[in-house]
């Protein structure tokens, strides 16, 4: 296998289009090779500026998770932190995690934030939603983001081999106008769901209005933890 180091976005593009297959930190994919049989060329963006960002509102896809630290709003921080063992937060990358992994663990913080995804195709870049990344699997080079006024994240415990713990990410943005806009989103099994309400009348009236969205068909358990989450970054020190 041929592994390809791009270190500009036109050598990107022309390894794509010879058919190199993107790779983050293979801890997902090498497994599989072994078993089913190496491609002839795989693509690595580490060499890659515009996916190794890490800014106050920017995260590029070839980040090692055990990269992302205070510079990044304590949501997005705290998910990655609580990735898998520590081996492997040395090895997976933010991209990988979130287009690569079935657990997307960083794909709640990601929707609470409303960051927005740089992606790269055969004909350039482009911005679109974290939805159709995911969806369509697309090349992740940079996660960005307006930085919220506060930002809460909560995973529950969890056992090694069990099923994905419930997650719940939190943020608060201020809107051009003034207003404060909460959005959560719920990582429930393997389904990740998201939903959004004003703040202006308090936690009460914003569960009242998650309870509308998606949000609403949890089960018992991930309701309670929402309530709890939204309770406390409402009443939190920054909205006071």
């Amino acid at each position: 296998m041929l592994l390809r180091l791009p270190t500009s976005l036109s050598e990107a593009q022309r390894y794509l289009a010879e058919g190199a297959v993107p790779v983050g930190g293979a801890t997902l994919v090498w497994a599989l090779w072994q078993r089913d049989g190496f491609p002839e060329q795989a693509m690595s963006l580490r060499e890659l500026p515009e996916a190794n960002l890490r800014e106050r509102q920017a995260l590029g896809a070839a980040v090692l998770l055990h990269q992302v630290d205070e510079r990044v709003p304590d949501v997005l921080r705290r998910a990655a932190s609580t990735v898998g063992t520590g081996a492997v937060r040395r090895t997976a990358t933010v991209g990988g995690n979130i287009v690569g992994s079935t657990l997307r663990c960083l794909l709640p913080a990601a929707l609470a934030l409303d960051a927005r995804a740089t992606v790269l195709d055969g004909d350039g870049t482009y911005e679109t939603d974290l939805g159709e990344v995911v969806a369509k699997r697309h090349l992740l080079l940079t996660l960005r983001w307006n930085t919220p006024v506060a930002s809460g994240y909560y995973k529950a415990p969890g056992e090694a081999g069990g099923p994905p713990p419930l997650v719940v990410a939190t943020a608060v943005h201020a809107g051009d106008d003034g207003r404060h806009r909460l959005v959560v989103a719920v990582r429930d099994g393997y389904e990740v769901i998201s939903g959004t309400a004003g703040c202006g009348t308090g936690a009460g009236q914003a569960l009242r209005d998650l309870d509308r969205t998606g949000l609403g068909s949890l089960p018992a358990p991930a309701r309670d933890a929402v309530r709890r989450e939204v309770t406390g970054i409402l009443d939190g020190p920054a909205l006071r």
